[in-house]
């Protein structure tokens, strides 16, 4: 799509509807819930569109194939996202251009503020490489511009709340890499102050690492519930 490498893994009996689940980054990753959901009829899929971090080329890439896939494959028009880490900027940058097309957002550990990370301007390290990506994909002059930009998941939240879009994030309370605090806690906040849903599943003293859940039963069942059956 694009000239961007496109993945899409087929279960072996389709579900009504052509339900599916799009991940941002890091494809194959913990792939419990995927595999569950491959039994249940989901398709899984995965656009490689890497250091793009959810910027404007990023969304543009997403467009397509959303549209590829529920044109000319009549999947479902609403998708699960899967947000895992940075990935967290392409699926809420995307959903919040396209609220209507969401059946529900998963988050495992996501960025939703890159002033978090990779601009490293609060508890976290940071990444001085990702953040020179900041800067190019979103066109900013300066740290300056990219500092005041109030265009980061966690500014983009009344569209999905107004769409009624379900959100789960997981994290580990004690993430310094994207410190929860920043980036799912700010969300969280600000999501119910809108009306919106959004459950949270805390990992005490755990790090950025490892994601996912011993038992990935909750993440399974939110999307199926969510996702599974479209009008």
């Amino acid at each position: 799509m694009g000239g961007r490498p496109a993945l899409v893994v087929v279960p072996k009996v389709p579900a009504p509807g052509r339900p599916w689940v799009w991940h941002g980054e890091f494809f194959g990753h913990k792939p419990a819930p995927d595999i569950a959901l491959l039994g249940r009829g989901f398709h899984i899929v995965y656009l490689s569109v890497p250091d793009l971090l959810g910027g404007p080329p990023a969304v543009a890439h997403w467009n397509r194939f959303h549209q590829e896939l529920t044109s000319r494959f009549g999947f479902a028009k609403k998708t699960a996202l899967v947000g895992l880490s940075r990935g967290g900027l392409y699926c809420y940058n995307w959903a919040a251009a396209n609220p209507d097309k969401v059946a529900c957002i998963y988050g495992d550990a996501p960025v939703c503020d890159f002033k978090s990370w990779p601009g490293g301007r609060g508890k976290g390290r940071g990444s001085a490489r990702d953040w020179k990506l900041v800067l190019k994909v979103y066109g900013f002059m300066d740290d300056t511009e990219a500092l005041t930009y109030r265009g980061n998941p966690v500014d983009r939240l009344p569209p999905l709340a107004d769409a009624g879009v379900p959100l789960l994030h997981v994290f580990g309370d004690a993430d310094d890499v994207v410190p929860w605090e920043e980036n799912t806690g700010l969300l969280a906040d600000r999501y119910r102050a809108l009306g919106g849903s959004i459950t949270l599943i805390r990992k005490p003293g755990v790090g950025h690492h490892p994601h996912g859940l011993d038992d990935s039963t909750p993440i399974i069942d939110f999307i199926q519930r969510h996702a599974a059956r479209q009008p």
